[in-house]
């Protein structure tokens, strides 16, 4: 079996930045507010007239204007030196301190410029990519080359979205990850949290690892879904590696 050996699966988790949840931002509490009126003309179905605050907040994490990163897990094919078998290996990146958590991505993609070609995600082109784009152009960290997207041609992006090669070049379609891992029969990543949870996880639980093991099962079930677009099977679990890491804290955590 040919595995793409030079893709890199990533999926990212976000929240509503803090000064939403606590209300203590006035400059884009207003500036929220602003952008939820324009929301209720064009998508009045995500944003009801019985739509709580809170509820209105949480949405914001869905904007790199008004959330941050909270997660950003990735994973790749491996030979194993021992018995030269295939193996996945996944990891994370997260906690509070989300400059040091991009920095550190960012670090990766150019230090494994020439191993990792390609990214591979769910809806990656429209959300996964573009949200780590912005959050780093607003932290003024230099973009690793392959995220270096500007005035590239579709075809030249080096991005595998999932959902688009499930679209079957359709242009009004979508489905869930967890919708495509019914289809092809693949353990649900959403067996614990969901994305609407993250936010309360993140800052009231501070559960910082269960975010990124909730993160990593959408990396595994990304690259599961993959494969059976290609028309492979799916990986055995055993050949599933979970790298664990430490939280990147910042400074008022720390203490």
């Amino acid at each position: 079996m040919d595995y793409q050996k030079d893709i890199l699966y990533l999926d990212i988790e976000t929240a509503p930045m803090e000064g939403l949840v606590n209300g203590n931002d006035e400059t884009f509490g207003h500036l929220w507010e602003e952008k939820v009126e324009k929301m209720k003309k064009y998508a009045p179905q995500d944003y009801p007239d019985d739509m709580s605050e809170e509820d209105k907040v949480q949405t914001a994490g869905l904007y790199a204007e008004f959330g941050r990163v909270v997660c950003i897990s990735f994973g790749a094919f491996y030979e194993s030196k021992d018995t030269h078998e295939t193996r996945f290996c996944v990891s994370s990146i997260y906690g509070t301190d989300e400059k040091q958590m991009l920095q550190q991505f960012a670090n990766l993609l150019d230090k494994n410029k020439l191993t990792y070609r390609k990214l591979c995600g769910h809806n990656a082109k429209d959300f996964d990519i573009p949200y780590l784009i912005r959050r780093m152009l607003i932290y003024q960290i230099k973009l690793p080359q392959i995220l270096q997207l500007t005035d590239k041609k579709p075809w030249e992006t080096p991005i595998v979205d999932t959902m688009e090669l499930w679209k079957c070049g359709a242009t009004r379609y979508s489905a869930q990850l967890k919708l495509l891992c019914a289809v092809f029969g693949i353990p649900t990543p959403k067996d614990d949290i969901d994305g609407s949870e993250v936010a309360n996880v993140f800052y009231h639980e501070k559960d910082y690892k269960r975010i990124s093991v909730y993160c990593e099962k959408d990396v595994v079930a990304t690259m599961q879904v993959h494969l059976h677009l290609l028309g492979y099977n799916s990986l055995p679990e055993n050949s599933i590696v979970h790298v664990g890491t430490n939280p990147i804290q910042s400074a008022t955590d720390k203490q």
